[in-house]
């Protein structure tokens, strides 16, 4: 059986994207996993199910390259919001997306028919400990010391839907992600895993960094963590709550502001690199 997809990527971040208003899989998670292999599938971060909803405009179902759920992606939400107005699932500027944390409202920049721009109202950021989940005492964990490999970091834990722990540091560009991050997203303290954000202040407008995510290893961006680093960097006094911030990430810009609501707004480019078929 043939299965149509679309490759798309924001910042760097790509997935695997499928109509499932046309399209129907049986195993969605083996199927992830075989598709975002590099070498010997079509290459991605993770494969990504724009689908049917009863509460939105449509439902996003994502899948990491290791065939686990994800609840929450930034840079995922954007292109489906690109993805369903192209397709003619939508055919409004203001959408609104369902996702396994809840229905997203997005607002679209669209050029000559294209969507170029996705803004996306990421909800509330999640400090409580007991929700993000960190096992660790204290009800919230805001520049705490987390203990990795014997070293001691001062780390800040956010949720975005999906588990972030983000570390302030310098040279991140020298970080051997590959060690750190596996030890990082399997701690004792994240039942759950974790993302880990390495961030390095440039100013209080502009942060740099590079993340680890649980189950896809180092990706070139994220959208959720570039949201949770910039509610960290607002948190521990480097940014200012309410002020666009913004993150520069491997892959490219993304523009975060922490609102004083406690609410998260992401604005960053959505592209299409390819569309295809492929046997399953």
């Amino acid at each position: 059986m043939k299965l149509h997809f679309t490759k798309m990527q924001g910042t760097g971040n790509d997935y695997v994207y499928v109509n499932m208003f046309t399209e129907k899989i049986e195993d969605a998670s083996a199927l992830a996993v075989r598709i975002s292999d590099r070498h010997f599938g079509i290459g991605s971060d993770g494969l990504i199910l724009v689908a049917p909803s009863d509460v939105a405009d449509c439902r996003m179902i994502m899948y990491n390259a290791d065939g686990s759920r994800g609840a929450m992606c930034g840079n995922g939400i954007r292109c489906v919001a690109k993805y369903a107005y192209e397709h003619g699932i939508v055919h409004d500027e203001n959408i609104t997306v369902e996702t396994d944390s809840g229905v997203k409202s997005l607002v679209l920049t669209v050029e000559g028919g294209e969507v170029t721009y996705v803004s996306v109202n990421m909800g509330q950021a999640c400090l409580k400990s007991a929700e993000i989940p960190v096992t660790a005492s204290g009800e919230t964990f805001i520049n705490e010391t987390l203990t990795v490999d014997n070293r001691e970091y001062k780390a800040t834990c956010v949720s975005m839907g999906n588990p972030h722990c983000v570390i302030f540091t310098k040279n991140i560009d020298g970080m051997d992600l590959e060690t750190i991050g596996p030890r990082f997203e399997n701690h004792k303290w994240f039942p759950d895993r974790i993302n880990t954000e390495f961030v390095e202040i440039i100013n209080e407008h502009t942060i740099k960094m590079r993340v680890w995510e649980r189950g896809s290893g180092e990706t070139i961006s994220c959208g959720t963590g570039t949201c949770a680093s910039v509610v960290a960097a607002c948190l521990n006094g480097y940014c200012k709550q309410g002020e666009e911030i913004e993150v520069q990430v491997r892959g490219g810009k993304l523009y975060d502001t922490y609102m004083i609501s406690g609410e998260v707004m992401m604005k960053g480019p959505a592209t299409t690199v390819f569309d295809g078929e492929i046997d399953v």
